[in-house]
């Protein structure tokens, strides 16, 4: 399987998560036994504008998105066509009876080509992403569960200057870490918030872990004095510290799990009730069910309890109404019971307690 470079900035990683959602697995086609369904309203051509994104434009054509890799094709002699532009045209073809998509470079380039995976490393800021760079970015900055033995090891936030909590511009002082820790090294600012039980049989899942800012080392000693760079809410005593790591899941090829998953949404990502489109929910399935960044997971509004005043067998009995399908979600990141994936559609009200099932 084709593996995507990994970025060293946040700029980088822009690019770089673009160029890896877009890797297309040829084997992926190869060996579905599934025929394209187009969305019966698809455009004969569709000329890019600024604001798209590939997931939504792949919309228009398919009636699951997520079946792009299929109509989308290998072509290493054309020089980056992974990357779409804005005034790039997409014309839909048929090659012996399958459909295809071909594009025509815009800009007065001229030519029609057929879209490729070949993946450059250089930036390209004009380009469409495939999904909005900020509906992953809170993820990629902290996002993960945590054990608690995990968190207990990491550094903490024992105090500030002259204040109770802090924000960006200021110092916060942080015991244990590494001895010797080097002037100027990033660390996340990172919070655990309360556990996450699996509702089905209690287990204990971990600790979500809130992405509260960046930091960078300005004085060892005991405690090391760190200066807040970046925040996205205050800092607490007590949060933790963790190096930044940018060895990040990039790697996304959209696929069905490869046996039946189902499972339920037992937590979102800032912990909002109601969910919808490009938010980050935590499943109660991971690794060990199968799933891996890339899995792509039917979402089913849980039917709702009610009282049967008409049956004969008891007054009041109660009756699960029928699950009703309310979406998509795609995994980003897998561990072994548990998962990260991000509402890619959302047609109904989804709300934590909804449940999970192959497409």
């Amino acid at each position: 399987m084709k593996t995507c470079p990994i970025a060293g900035s946040w700029i980088a990683l822009r690019s770089a998560l673009f160029a890896c959602l877009l890797v297309v697995a040829t084997a992926v086609g190869a060996q579905s036994d599934r025929s394209i369904e187009l969305n019966p309203a698809h455009p004969d051509s569709y000329v890019v504008k600024r604001g798209d994104t590939l997931w939504d434009i792949s919309a228009m054509f398919l009636k699951e998105p997520w079946y792009w890799p299929e109509i989308w094709y290998v072509n290493p002699q054309i020089d980056d066509p992974h990357l779409i532009y804005p005034g790039d045209v997409l014309t839909l073809v048929y090659v012996d009876g399958q459909p295809q998509l071909r594009l025509q470079r815009g800009g007065g380039s001229g030519g029609t080509v057929r879209l490729s995976p070949e993946i450059r490393t250089e930036d390209r800021e004009a380009a469409i992403t495939t999904i909005p760079f900020q509906a992953i970015e809170p993820f990629l900055r902290g996002g993960a569960i945590m054990s608690k033995k995990e968190a207990d090891a990491l550094p903490y936030i024992v105090a500030f200057r002259d204040r109770m909590v802090a924000g960006a511009g200021r110092e916060i002082f942080v015991r244990d870490i590494d001895d010797n820790v080097d002037l100027g090294k990033e660390y996340f600012v990172l919070r655990m918030l309360d556990e996450i039980e699996d509702p089905e049989n209690g287990k204990s899942l971990g600790y979500e872990v809130l992405f509260i800012g960046k930091a960078e080392v300005r004085a060892s000693g005991d405690p090391d004095t760190l200066f807040l760079t970046d925040t996205d809410r205050e800092a607490r005593r007590g949060d933790k510290v963790q190096a930044v790591d940018l060895q990040l899941p990039m790697t996304f090829f959209p696929s069905a799990p490869p046996s039946e998953v189902e499972g339920s949404i037992v937590s979102v990502v800032d912990g909002v009730s109601r969910i919808g489109q490009y938010q980050m929910v935590i499943l109660n399935r991971g690794l060990e069910d199968g799933l891996e960044s890339g899995s792509v997971l039917s979402l089913w509004q849980k039917g709702e309890r009610v009282s049967d005043r008409f049956s004969s067998k008891a007054f009041g009995e109660k009756v699960d109404l029928p699950d009703a399908y309310g979406g998509t979600v795609m995994v980003v990141k897998a561990y072994e019971d548990v998962s990260y994936a991000l509402v890619m559609e959302a047609l109904l009200e989804i709300r934590v307690g909804d449940r999970v099932r192959n497409p």
